[in-house]
């Protein structure tokens, strides 16, 4: 072998194994940390139980889901799943509180360019990959919502709402300087929502329409890419 093909493996093979020895590292802290290793397995239950939750309350919704079915999901005693969270409304609370997190993660691509199609399109994408990514979440949000969103004014009030003014704004900005068609803001995120969240929400009816039992990664990008060119179009967005 060549001493260029030997140092460009040894390049490639060493942040492996600097990864490997990392992990075994903390691994090993872990172990020696009583602390440490507590609050690891606090973490690693927690995130079982809430995405077990996530599932039940996606299918029953709140008033038909109960602790003892999730907990029957999550493979554990139910006094295991109290130990974690006291009531069913304070799970709940913290599957809303984690969907809106990554909600907003997804919607803080709609900062990264000052071109509106870039931006736009951006977080489309984001919103896309969020719905195939966390279907069963994008269902307790919807049913939350069409429940009359009792559980989640304080999220809706407190931090979407903040989020979604600024982006009016912005809209707005791009309107004006001729970027974007003379389009009612609100109703342009009402549609990006609409649009991203169906391919979550209604993924059986889409799938009966279809003929196809799911999109496979590569047509869920096309139709991801297709979304993104229509609200493009509809909006009237153009680079400056």
């Amino acid at each position: 072998m060549r001493d260029d093909e030997t140092t460009t493996r040894t390049t490639a093979i060493a942040p492996r194994a600097a990864g490997q020895v990392r992990e075994r590292q903390e691994a090993a802290d872990a172990a020696h940390n009583p602390q440490r290793r507590k609050a690891s397995i606090r973490a690693s239950n927690e995130a079982h139980l809430l995405a077990c939750a996530e599932a039940v309350f996606a299918e029953r919704g709140f008033e038909g889901a109960s602790t003892a079915l999730i907990a029957e999901r999550a493979g554990l005693p139910k006094a295991n799943l109290h130990y974690y969270f006291p009531t069913k409304l304070a799970l709940y609370w913290r599957v809303l509180d984690d969907l809106f997190e990554e909600w907003n993660a997804a919607a803080d691509t709609f900062d990264a360019s000052d071109d509106p199609v870039e931006a736009i399109g951006g977080y489309v994408r984001a919103k896309m990959a969020l719905s195939r990514r966390r279907p069963l979440g994008s269902k307790v949000w919807a049913n939350e919502i069409i429940s009359g969103a009792t559980h989640m004014q304080d999220i809706l009030l407190e931090r979407v709402k903040p989020w979604m003014e600024t982006r009016v704004k912005l809209i707005d900005q791009w309107i004006a300087q001729g970027l974007l068609a003379s389009v009612d803001p609100q109703a342009l995120l009402f549609m990006i929502w609409a649009t991203t969240q169906h391919y979550a929400d209604f993924e059986a009816q889409i799938r009966a329409l279809s003929g196809k039992r799911a999109l496979s990664a590569k047509a869920f990008e096309a139709t991801t890419e297709e979304v993104v060119r229509m609200i493009l179009r509809a909006s009237g967005a153009r680079s400056p």
